[in-house]
């Protein structure tokens, strides 16, 4: 396998597993709308073929699977954003590779989605990805899934808040995570093009609670702690509102940042990459 198309490449973990790819020495193909946004020093490397199209346009990117051994996509969005919702990207863009994949004849088709996507799908952008994933699975390819229990650039909120001088967690704080470094994750996924498995959930090395999170960001960012608990209750109320009065487009990050604070997220702890070094990044930035 070592022909690999990979979507998704200018986003937070897209650049990571672009870079393993590379240095690995995998031919690489990627479809991006903009070149400016792909790492600079990749930019005319010869085991780098970049094409231009849109995955929500089944037309531009018509045969982009020839001669592809594996499909790699972690197409996504956060914030809705051109008008296109969860079920545009999320759904559709994917839907659309995936029939191009078929079409001819990738090998293995691999999709990162999010841990316990499953249970979530009443959440807009969970519903979307595990459409798709549903799709995928039936697809009659080989597949796998990767799901990431949270990405670091996710904890950098917490990190700003602490900068502001206080962090609002939902409930005591006492849920449990392992975000993970898309350095991290990338390597595995890369690793996973040559393995059986077709779910692979998966966190960092490290298991914090919210509350031990938000201590280590105001720890690196000088700060005294001041962290604010919001009732759950509240919580609910807040999400009940946003469902009823403003759009998807506005409340589906909101509902989706809300939930996982409130719940645990825990997977295989992998990776070396710490919390602490990722914001004492973000301190020198």
């Amino acid at each position: 396998m070592n022909k690999v198309l990979l979507a998704g490449s200018t986003g937070y973990l897209g650049g990571f597993i672009l870079k393993e790819l590379v240095n690995r020495g995998f031919d690489v193909k990627t479809i991006v709308r903009s070149v400016n946004k792909l790492p600079p020093s990749l930019i005319g490397n010869n085991k780098l073929e970049i094409v231009h199209g849109e995955l929500t346009d089944p037309k531009s990117i018509e045969n982009c699977c020839r001669n592809i051994d594996v499909v790699i996509s972690t197409v996504g969005i956060t914030k809705q954003k051109d008008g296109l919702t969860y079920m545009d990207v999320d759904y559709q863009a994917n839907l659309n590779l995936l029939d191009e994949a078929k079409r001819n004849g990738v090998k293995k088709f691999m999709y990162v989605s999010v841990l316990d996507g499953d249970k979530l799908t009443h959440l807009k952008i969970c519903e979307a990805k595990e459409r798709f994933v549903f799709a995928l699975k039936n697809s009659g390819l080989d597949y796998c899934v990767i799901r990431p229990s949270g990405y670091f650039s996710d904890m950098g909120e917490f990190y700003e808040m602490a900068q502001k001088g206080r962090v609002y967690l939902f409930g005591d704080g006492n849920y449990k995570m392992n975000p993970i470094h898309g350095e991290d994750l990338a390597i595995i996924c890369v690793d996973a093009m040559q393995t059986k498995d077709k779910e692979i959930p998966v966190g960092g090395p490290q298991t914090l609670t919210y509350n031990q999170i938000a201590e280590m960001a105001f720890a690196v960012s000088g700060r005294p702690p001041k962290i604010t608990h919001i009732p759950l209750f509240i919580t609910k109320a807040v999400l009940l509102l946003l469902r009823t009065f403003t759009s998807v487009k506005f409340y589906g990050p909101i509902e989706f940042f809300m939930t996982v604070l409130t719940m645990d997220l825990v997977a295989d702890e992998r990776g070396t990459c710490t919390l602490k070094a990722y914001f004492e990044e973000l301190k020198t930035a």
